[in-house]
């Protein structure tokens, strides 16, 4: 971290504040961010065309629902994060190796600020859902590797190395 980096969350008495972003110049902004559900081998055997039926409804297809309007709802629960109206958020869910799934929600703005949280929201809140509606089955459920993948359009670009 270098010397210049501080937390931008915080004003010059060290108090919480948001920041403001009424100077900035709106641009797209995009990112994308992923989990990694562990559900075991029996809850996978279960997996039927691509999604898992229970009396809930279809996992997958709630999980990409919950995740969307997670996003959506992400300055709600995260404090100081700036209300966005999304121009799109896209969930998807595939399946991982023998016992896992991957999750990743991809948002996308044209503002004045990013859209990190938003992604981060919706890959969570869809993981969250997956294990909602599957810990009748096990409470072993690994939730994991909730991180950033990307972020375009802002003061500085990033792309995860791996």
């Amino acid at each position: 971290m270098s010397d210049s980096a501080k937390l931008t969350h915080l004003n010059d008495a060290g108090q919480p504040a948001m920041v403001d972003v009424g100077a900035k110049q709106p641009t797209r902004r995009v990112a994308q961010a992923r989990s990694r559900v562990v559900l075991g081998p029996e809850i996978m055997a279960l997996v039927k065309e691509g999604d898992l039926p229970t009396r809930k409804g279809p996992v997958f297809q709630t999980a990409i629902l919950a995740g969307i309007m997670g996003a959506k709802r992400t300055s709600e629960l995260i404090p100081l994060c700036h209300p966005l109206g999304l121009d799109n958020c896209q969930v998807t869910i595939e399946v991982d190796g023998p016992d896992a799934v991957l999750i990743e929600c991809t948002a996308t703005v044209t503002g004045k600020t990013g859209v990190e949280m938003e992604a981060l929201t919706g890959a969570s809140v869809a993981a969250l859902t997956i294990y909602d509606m599957c810990k009748a089955l096990s409470h072993d459920i690994l939730i994991q590797e909730t991180r950033l993948i990307s972020k375009t359009g802002g003061k500085q670009d990033f792309h995860h190395a791996g």
